[in-house]
């Protein structure tokens, strides 16, 4: 993609260097690198643990009547599972860990636009995260109104809802100024000959997303702020009997929260769009359409937010309006699902595990956006709405897109960070259990689901007995695969082997360093972009 001029830098590149040493070295490093491993490996932890409590929650539904937990402790933890695994892994999970990472090195840029903002960044994070895990075991016992936080139960019920709120307004404060660092670092330091038709797709997906975290998260903070002044003072904003309107909330709940859901999901689009070109040999079908369809979720994706409402008494208007506008927000995920085969189409596929991931993201995605239209439909959605067919459209998406893109990720770009190669054959073993395991469990939820069985409910009638046990079989299935592939991953960055600087072959600027990247990612000199991202003949690779 460009000349690129390196200095010499140790065998382990950022690793061995820096102005600190011991643990300092990464708590007080401003290095994109740094900050963006401090990420990875909290969302990697807190991903396990919002694992567990998932576990746990398809062990109490095994079957009908008390089984592991009893009611209030079933609530307290599926609104945990909710909590950790949308604030603490999805949201942050590919902009944080994987931007920091990669999209500096490449647009050619040094670092992010502002280095101290990051780490700051990275500390609010940290921050929330520990006030969400110590709201568990303060005040009135863990928070038990679901991720939502809907009210009038979450301004009156005595769990410890109020920390939980708090942790939540210091988590979107992270959000923010990583989205303000992304665009800025976008902007202006964007190296010489890297135009706007240049850069690649994942940092294009960054770009829409950085918007997005900008623009949306402040709502949920005052969301939450007026939640905790409900709670603290009672203002009754949202309390019937003092006035307040708690469809209110919703609104303003959401007015966040789907857009947040194209936060979680565009990144995924962006890690996908780069690998698929890769494991081609081709160049990317259709990559301004790309460009402009993630802008355009961007932006239609912030105007959808009342189909979530359609059962809460607003006027068929508004149904009618939401419903249509919710179809449209359709087309740009098509356009780039149509674009992502096309590219695939006669080209010289390498089944490599990073492709595997990317592959398994377009069916479940595709089948949780086609199951999304059910529900945009007002018609259909009054008889599925909150059932067990939302929760089963809502894991394909998040975690069979966002997941299993993240995954992706994962497999396609630690190899460039710590140097060492994993062993390919474990994660393809690993991948097919867990997209068997992935498809048992939330398509046998999608059908009880649909026969009518209510979602947050920890009991359940006997006939909804033999899909649930399904379900949970195909949990213990996923869970399998997720610790196959966590151990490979884990034992390929500590002692794999050795791998060069470009592994995949791929033509954009990270793979034209080292491995592991130096300190500042490239040398002496600044490297000067001749070329587009997914030209494999100039890059000199085909």
């Amino acid at each position: 993609m460009s000349d690129v001029t390196t200095t010499a830098t140790s065998e382990r590149g950022f690793f061995d260097e820096g102005q600190y040493s011991g643990i300092f070295r990464w708590l007080l490093s401003t290095d994109h690198k740094r900050i963006g491993l401090l990420y990875f490996w909290c969302i990697i932890a807190f991903f396990c643990v919002g694992a567990i409590l998932g576990l746990l929650i398809r062990l109490e539904l095994f079957a009908p009547g008390e089984t592991i937990m009893g009611a209030q402790t079933y609530n307290a933890v599926f609104t945990l599972h909710g909590v950790i695994m949308i604030f603490l892994f999805i949201i942050p999970g590919i902009p944080a860990a994987f931007g920091n990472l990669i999209m500096p090195i490449q647009i050619g840029a040094r670092d992010v636009a502002f280095p101290k903002l990051n780490l700051f960044s990275w500390y609010l994070y940290i921050t929330g995260a520990l006030l969400a895990v110590t709201s568990l075991f303060t005040g009135g016992g863990p928070p038990d109104t679901g991720w939502t936080f809907y009210v009038p139960f979450s301004a009156q019920t005595s769990t410890n809802v109020s920390l939980a709120a708090v942790a939540v307004f210091i988590l979107g404060f992270s959000s923010i100024l990583t989205g303000l660092n992304f665009v800025t670092t976008i902007h202006r330091l964007r190296t010489k000959g890297m135009t706007w038709m240049r850069i690649p797709l994942f940092t294009w997906s960054l770009y829409a997303t950085a918007w997005i975290q900008i623009l949306a998260t402040p709502v949920i903070g005052i969301t939450v702020a007026l939640l905790f002044a409900e709670r603290v003072i009672g203002t009754g904003l949202f309390d019937p009997a003092q006035g307040g309107d708690p469809i209110m909330f919703q609104h303003l709940f959401w007015i966040y929260s789907h857009p947040a859901v194209y936060i979680m999901i565009l990144p995924g689009m962006g890690v996908v769009s780069d690998i698929i070109p890769v494991f081609s040999r081709k160049p990317c079908f259709g990559y301004k359409a790309i460009v402009v369809s993630s802008l355009a979720i961007a932006f239609a994706g912030s105007l959808v937010w009342a189909h979530h409402m359609y059962t809460s008494g607003m006027s068929d208007m508004a149904v009618l309006v939401f419903s249509f506008l919710t179809f449209i927000v359709a087309i740009p995920s098509a356009i780039k699902v149509f674009n992502w085969l096309a590219t695939l189409y006669e080209g010289s596929i390498l089944l490599d595990p990073p492709l595997l991931y990317a592959l398994s993201f377009i069916l479940l995605f595709t089948i949780g956006g086609l199951t999304g239209l059910v529900l945009g439909a007002a018609a259909a959605d009054v008889h599925v709405h909150d059932t067990y067919f939302v929760v089963g459209h809502f894991h394909f998406v998040m975690f069979g897109g966002t997941g299993m893109a993240f995954f992706a990720a994962m497999h396609y770009w630690l190899p460039k960070i710590y140097g060492r190669m994993y062993d390919k054959t474990i994660a393809t073993v690993a991948w097919a259990i867990m997209v068997i395991g992935f498809l048992i469990l939330y398509i046998s939820m999608k059908i009880v689901g649909m026969q009518g069985m209510p979602r947050r409910y920890y009991d359940y009638v006997p006939e909804f007995t033999g899909l649930n046990q399904l379900a949970t079989v195909g949990s213990w299935i996923l869970a399998v695969g997720l610790v196959l592939m966590f151990a490979n991953i884990f034992r390929g960055i500590f002692k794999g082997d050795p791998v060069e600087a470009n592994p995949w072959g791929g033509a954009s600027l990270e793979w034209q360093i080292p491995s592991p990247p130096p300190m500042e990612n490239f040398g002496e000199e600044d490297p000067v972009v001749t070329h587009g991202p997914y030209d494999f003949t100039k890059a000199g690779i085909l």
